[in-house]
């Protein structure tokens, strides 16, 4: 069973009202949850590009990229779930896991499924909580993994314009 209705939720993916990369995060982080989701991108399989500006390199130890220089070039993972949905992981801070996704990728119950997934699978090996902002509004989530009912749940009521 689904753990959301798109029917439910489609205002959130709605890139007029949210914006096109809404900002999800794992607040209250640390290097070793950086390290896990680290972990769980290659136990899973999922295919990834790991860069640093225009570099693209193997993906690193999280200690090794957290503790760059602030005026380093800024990291990015990219991950793909699956070939439809793309995530991009910031490495902003080593206190909150942050990622981006493209909603023009997750339109539709077969996505949001996928998505939903990515978000559990991530809540799931933390033990935390993972919330989904629109862009730019950080504190403010709509969605999210609940670790208690164990699967994500909608956490705003409906947008407006």
């Amino acid at each position: 069973m689904a753990d959301l209705l798109w029917d439910d939720v489609k205002c959130f993916f709605d890139l007029d009202l949210v914006g096109r990369l809404p900002d999800a995060r794992v607040p209250n982080a640390s290097v070793e949850d950086w390290q896990e989701v680290l972990d769980l991108v290659a136990e899973k399989g999922w295919k990834c590009q790991y860069s640093e500006g225009d570099a693209v390199l193997p993906v690193p130890r999280a200690e090794a990229v957290l503790s760059r220089p602030a005026d380093a070039e800024r990291p990015e993972l990219w991950v793909r779930p699956t070939a439809e949905v793309l995530v991009i992981f910031r490495f902003h801070a080593d206190d909150e896991v942050d990622f981006d996704v493209d909603l023009r990728e997750l339109q539709g119950q077969d996505r949001l499924d996928v998505f939903c997934g990515f978000l559990r699978e991530i809540g799931r090996r933390l033990r935390k909580p993972v919330l989904l902002d629109p862009e730019g509004d950080c504190g403010h989530p709509v969605l999210g993994f609940d670790v208690e009912a164990d699967r994500v749940v909608l956490l705003a009521g409906p947008l407006t314009r």
